[in-house]
């Protein structure tokens, strides 16, 4: 057995014929080479999802993706004004215009779990937002700031 083996631990599971066909399809949808690599994929998010719920003060990473329509901009000043209450957990966001008077908008964030939670609900509280998906993982990005203790410049920056 390869070095690269020795880690994985094997799982032997029962699933009903029809979810089984399923999965095996969206195996074949997404090119995957293995039903084993999508099962890690899926486990990943759920574990992503279970940790945010259990272990609210963790760090975490992730994207709020809203759908929202838009109604003479009143629902873009909310949005931004929720945001703003946020500065610290949002990174940047982006926003484009979609058919039928609707927008999408994906906002990058980082900060504990219950202040993303917290975001995600007065968010969904704007009228007018249709859809709200927060997708997390326990990778941070790195810091985007670091204090040298001469001036405070960021790192990398040339004198």
């Amino acid at each position: 057995m390869s070095s690269e083996n020795t880690s994985l631990a094997r799982l032997s599971m029962s699933l009903p014929a029809d979810l089984f066909r399923q999965l095996d399809m969206m195996v074949e949808e997404r090119g995957l080479p293995s039903r084993s690599q999508l099962i890690a994929e899926l486990i990943r998010h759920a574990l992503a999802e279970h940790e945010a719920f259990i272990r609210p003060d963790e760090m975490l990473a992730g994207t709020i993706t809203l759908v929202y329509r838009a109604d003479r901009g009143r629902v873009r000043h909310q949005l931004a004004e929720t945001q703003g209450d946020y500065l610290k957990e949002v990174i940047s966001a982006q926003h484009v215009f979609l058919e039928e008077d609707q927008s999408l908008e994906v906002l990058l964030v980082q900060g504990p779990a219950v202040r993303l939670k917290e975001l995600c609900d007065a968010l969904r509280r704007v009228r007018g937002v249709q859809q709200l998906q927060l997708v997390t993982t326990t990778a941070l990005l790195p810091p985007l700031h670091e204090q040298d203790g001469m001036g405070g410049k960021p790192s990398g920056v040339a004198e």
